[in-house]
């Protein structure tokens, strides 16, 4: 193979590793805003508006690492599905329904009443 040739081969690689990488199954690669996500069920208008689940609490610590109160592990988002890849929650799945707002998913994909809010904490 001429110089040439290895060049143009070497660029064509580099084009479809780079095409894959952006188009992983499920979406784009991404990441969570670091921060605890408290969890609730809805409540109802006699009540409270969300039941604190804290068992189900856990916390984004940087790119790819979560903790619970069971241990630690890791995470993968894909599009707007987040999953527990490893640790305590290994297999558990959510869909990402704004920067600060996760909803669990079932065993099947739907959405289940489980709800993780990302804790805001105001300094002012």
């Amino acid at each position: 193979m001429n110089r040439t040739a290895a060049r143009t081969s070497a660029i064509a690689v580099a084009l479809a590793l780079s095409a894959a990488a952006h188009a992983a199954p499920g979406g784009l690669i991404d990441t969570l805003q670091v921060g605890t996500y408290a969890c609730e069920l809805p409540g109802d208008a006699a009540g409270p508006a969300g039941i604190r689940q804290t068992d189900r609490d856990f916390a984004i610590l940087n790119a790819t690492t979560y903790t619970s109160g069971a241990g630690r592990g890791s995470y993968l988002l894909t599009g707007n599905t987040l999953q527990m890849t490893s640790g305590p929650r290994k297999g558990e799945r959510y869909v990402k329904l704004s920067a600060n707002f996760l909803r669990r998913l079932d065993a099947g994909g739907k959405p289940t009443e489980l709800r993780c809010v990302r804790q805001v904490v105001n300094n002012t």
